[in-house]
């Protein structure tokens, strides 16, 4: 079994992968680049959480990197400002699906915990993924903070993922908790969704 995983430099994400790795699965990581929006310390604590990760369980963690700015500005200039957490989500699923095609991967793996966030709401996860017609695996999904928290000290992932960095800068302050699949469709229709979505996944890039 060969899965994505899509990781940020949070805590949740690093939990997830390792989860699946310690259960057999060989593990890729697709760290999605915020460019402008985001912070290049992202990815440095991306890495080290790989290296973390390859000495609890053994198994090499390779790390690849894909353009995400485009697909924020894309969504920032033509989809509601509420939307605009659920949206890329829903580019980051599809960019996961192109990539794990490329690379041979099942399935992709997710950090998300029921209601932990607004995208992670039933409504929105049930919206972002309609139609993806590829699996996604969500090892946290029924987890506190807490217990998430516990195993991510535990595997040695934590403190890295709790340094500080900018955060995302396109999160709305309002963002929809009850997002519907013909919402989501009406705003992909409007953007270079196909486009944006080969370029990012076609051309991530290996840097570890």
């Amino acid at each position: 079994m060969k899965l994505t995983a899509l990781i940020s430099g949070g805590i949740d994400s690093p939990v997830a992968a390792y989860m699946m790795a310690k259960v057999g699965a060989e593990v890729v990581f697709l760290h999605m680049d915020n460019g402008i929006y985001g912070d290049e310390r992202e990815l440095e604590k991306v890495i080290k959480i790989a290296e973390n990760i390859e000495k609890v369980t053994g198994r090499t963690i390779p790390v690849y990197v894909a353009n995400h700015e485009n697909a924020q500005t894309e969504i920032k200039k033509k989809c509601d400002n509420a939307y605009q957490c659920v949206m890329c989500k829903r580019v980051m699923h599809n960019v996961a699906k192109r990539f794990s095609i490329e690379q041979g991967c099942n399935g992709i793996i997710m950090g998300d915990s029921l209601g932990q966030v607004a995208s992670q709401t039933l409504r929105n996860i049930k919206a972002e993924q309609n139609g993806l017609d590829f699996p996604i695996l969500r090892p946290l999904i029924g987890m506190d903070k807490l217990e998430i928290i516990e195993i991510a000290k535990k595997i040695g992932t934590y403190d890295i993922s709790i340094i500080q960095t900018k955060g995302c800068a396109v999160v709305p302050a309002k963002p929809i908790t009850e997002a519907t699949s013909e919402k989501i469709r009406t705003f992909q229709n409007k953007m270079e969704f196909d486009e944006i979505v080969s370029e990012s996944a076609l051309n991530a890039k290996r840097v570890r």
